[in-house]
């Protein structure tokens, strides 16, 4: 099989490092960027941060703060509107991953038009887009180094995952100090979030040399900060590991896909509002054990990178420590079960049909070990419940 290995074409890292924008806008000889936000970080000021150093670099920025939480194909229109109007000439995705996709699918329908679906997999869209410039603010999604975007379609409440090469961020700025709000609910959903794209990346049937490294050293570091910048927000050291660990991750699953765990969650997110990260770890603990038996040797090595099994351990050892381990970290950072969230049963499980056909659709399974049924997908959403 032949890896096509893609990153961004440059990515700046470690604190402060959000204060070169100026230099990176020069450097791609952009002019109008639009700065794609949300309320709150405009709220907190961190937008106007940003205005002012695109200012300082003699540029002329126009801000979008009309993101929403899990972008939909109507939440766009606006963006595109505020793109039109400023002759955008690239466009700047700063929060956490619903501003980085929106940004993402901003740049593409800026340039090449349609609709979103026209995108969604299993197209890979290699077309015209605005250049993409990501800062992200969370550590978790890792859209600042991935070829995807993830979209909802309104008309048919279908999470659309919509890849290709023009959805990749030309440059990302990668700062650990943006992170520092962060509270510990997103700290732990987006912390899961990197771990199941550092677990699936690595389990993924299209995994790769180079995606196994970036897969491999993202569990690592995860297994030794994610608690910790749960547990104490003002970590440093420990929010500065983890925003690395996501980007890895990122880059990862970026050149290997994921698998079930993302193909099921997307349905979750669509029809119950469910933070991806959160739906994520909501699945996690349950498609695993179901997935083991597809790649024990790996599994068993994600368990040892993460400080759960001991090198000693044979591979039914160490893939048994696998699922305690993340089966103690989802309880250690309080994740819910559905049922604990508030979601309505009746309506979970007249639903389960259709968020089975909708995980399937998407791709993801295919990629997983074990590759599930329809049928073996609705007992997983049942069993989770």
């Amino acid at each position: 099989m032949v890896a096509n290995i893609s990153f961004p074409r440059f990515l700046k890292l470690g604190p402060g490092a959000v204060e070169s924008l100026g230099d990176v806008l020069t450097d791609l000889n952009v002019h109008r960027p639009l700065l794609v936000t949300d309320a709150f970080m405009v709220s907190n000021g961190s937008a106007e941060r940003l205005l002012k150093i695109i200012a300082g670099a003699g540029k002329e920025g126009a801000l979008f703060s009309g993101t929403v939480p899990d972008p939909t194909t109507e939440s766009l229109h606006a963006g595109l509107d505020a793109a039109a109007a400023h002759d955008a000439d690239a466009v700047i995705g700063f929060g956490g991953g619903s501003p980085m996709d929106t940004a993402k699918a901003l740049a593409v329908l800026s340039k090449q038009g349609g609709e979103m679906r026209d995108y969604k997999a299993p197209r890979q869209y290699t077309g015209p887009a605005l250049p993409i410039i990501a800062i992200p603010t969370t550590a978790g999604s890792g859209s600042e180094a991935t070829q995807f975007t993830i979209i909802t379609d309104v008309t048919s409440d279908e999470k659309m995952l919509c890849p290709g090469l023009s959805f990749l961020p030309i440059a990302s700025i990668v700062d650990s100090e943006l992170t520092a709000s962060m509270p510990p609910r997103l700290t732990a959903d987006t912390g899961v979030d990197a771990l199941t794209h550092a677990i699936e990346a690595y389990v993924s049937k299209k995994a790769n040399p180079i995606s196994d490294g970036l897969a491999l050293s993202a569990m690592r570091t995860i297994g030794r900060f994610l608690l910790r910048a749960y547990r104490d927000g003002s970590d440093t050291e420990a929010r500065e590991a983890m925003m690395h660990a996501s980007t890895q991750a990122g880059m990862a699953f970026s050149n290997a896909s994921v698998c079930l765990v993302h193909g099921m969650s997307r349905p979750i997110g669509a029809h119950f509002h469910v933070a991806h990260g959160l739906s994520n770890a909501m699945l996690l603990p349950a498609v695993t054990a179901f997935s083991i038996p597809g790649a024990r040797d790996r599994y068993a090595e994600c368990a040892r990178q993460l400080g759960a099994a001991e090198r000693t351990d044979s591979d039914d050892i160490a893939s048994a420590r696998l699922i305690e381990f993340i089966d103690t970290l989802c309880a250690d950072v309080e994740v819910p079960r559905p049922s604990t969230y508030g979601i309505d049963e009746p309506k979970w499980d007249s639903l389960i049909p259709l968020m089975a056909e909708q995980a399937l659709a998407s791709g993801s399974p295919g990629n997983n070990p074990v590759v599930p049924t329809a049928d073996e997908i609705a007992d997983l959403y049942r069993t989770v419940f």
